[in-house]
C-alpha cells in the first residue's frame, strides 16, 4: 500500500530471462501490494523464472504485440483491486526504485499520469541511447508538444503510472496492439484532461535490454505523428475517431 491506495506493478515481457530477476529484486516490495508478469509468447525461460520468483504470471499463447500485451497487463491489475499501476519493464532499462516515487505521486492526487522521463535528466546519450532514437525522440516529443498543447520532457518511455480512474476511463481496447499503443494512451490522456507529471529516470542500454529496430523506429514514428493527427482532427471536430470517445471499447475485465 502506498497512501492508503493499492499499488501493483505489472510487467509485460518479452524473452526477459536474463533481466528479470535483477528487475524484481530492485522493486519497492514494501510497498508493492502485487506484481503481475504477463509473458507475450516468449521463447526462453521467463515464465519459469516469474514463477520462481512468486510473479503471478499470465501466459500469451501467441505473440500478441507490446500494446496486446499491456491490455492484458491493466485489464488483470484492475482486477486485481489496484488503485495504482506502475508498469516496469522486465528488461532492467528502467529503474525499479522508482516506482515508489512514481506511484506516491499519482496517490497524491496531483497526478493523474505519471512518466519516468530519459530526457530531464541529461543523461540519455550517457546511459547509452542510440544517437539516432534521441534525436527521433527529441523531434517526436516537440511536435506533441505543438500539437497537444503539452509540455512534457519525453513521451516515449516505457516507465509509467496511472491511476485506477484512468485505466477505466480511456477506451484502451480501441489502441494499437504494437508499439505505438503507448503514444495513443498518452494522446488520450491529454484528450480526456487528465494531470500528467514527470520525474527523471536514469537508464541502461546493453545487449539484452528490449530495443526496437530502426526498420521498426521508423514504423513506430509515423504512427506516433498519425496518433496526433487524429488528436488535432478531433479536437477540432472535423473528424471522430473511437479511440477518443467517451463510446470507445474500454478495458473488458471479464475478458482473458
Amino acid at each position: 500500500m502506498i497512501q492508503g491506495k493499492r499499488l501493483i506493478v505489472i510487467m509485460p515481457a518479452y524473452n526477459a530471462a536474463k533481466t528479470l530477476f535483477n528487475t524484481y529484486k530492485e522493486l519497492p516490495h514494501e510497498y508493492v501490494d502485487e506484481t503481475i508478469l504477463v509473458d507475450d509468447a516468449s521463447r526462453d525461460e521467463t515464465q519459469r523464472i516469474a514463477r520462481e520468483l512468486g510473479i503471478k504470471t499470465i501466459i500469451h499463447p501467441e505473440n500478441r504485440g507490446y500494446g496486446g500485451n499491456q491490455k492484458t497487463c491493466y485489464r488483470e491489475a484492475l482486477r486485481h483491486g489496484a488503485d495504482i499501476v506502475v508498469m516496469v519493464h522486465p528488461d532492467y532499462q528502467y529503474s525499479p526504485r522508482l516506482v515508489t516515487a512514481m506511484a506516491s505521486m499519482a496517490a497524491s492526487g496531483h497526478y493523474d499520469v505519471v512518466l519516468g522521463s530519459r530526457i530531464l535528466g541529461g543523461e540519455a546519450l550517457k546511459g547509452g541511447m542510440p544517437r539516432y532514437k534521441y534525436l527521433a525522440n527529441r523531434f517526436l516529443t516537440f511536435v506533441q508538444n505543438m500539437v497537444l498543447g503539452a509540455k512534457l520532457s519525453e513521451y516515449h518511455t516505457g516507465l509509467r503510472a496511472f491511476t485506477r480512474e484512468v485505466l477505466e476511463t480511456l477506451p484502451l481496447e480501441e489502441n494499437s496492439d504494437d508499439f505505438v499503443f503507448d503514444s495513443e494512451m498518452l494522446v488520450q490522456a491529454v484528450y480526456f484532461g487528465f494531470r500528467i507529471g514527470e520525474l527523471s529516470c536514469p537508464t541502461r542500454y546493453f545487449e539484452e535490454a528490449s530495443s526496437i529496430n530502426f526498420r521498426r523506429s521508423v514504423k513506430y514514428g509515423f504512427g506516433v505523428l498519425g496518433s496526433i493527427v487524429k488528436y488535432a482532427l478531433a479536437r477540432s471536430g472535423l473528424k471522430k475517431f473511437r479511440l477518443l470517445n467517451s463510446d470507445g471499447k474500454k478495458l473488458n475485465l471479464n475478458e482473458t
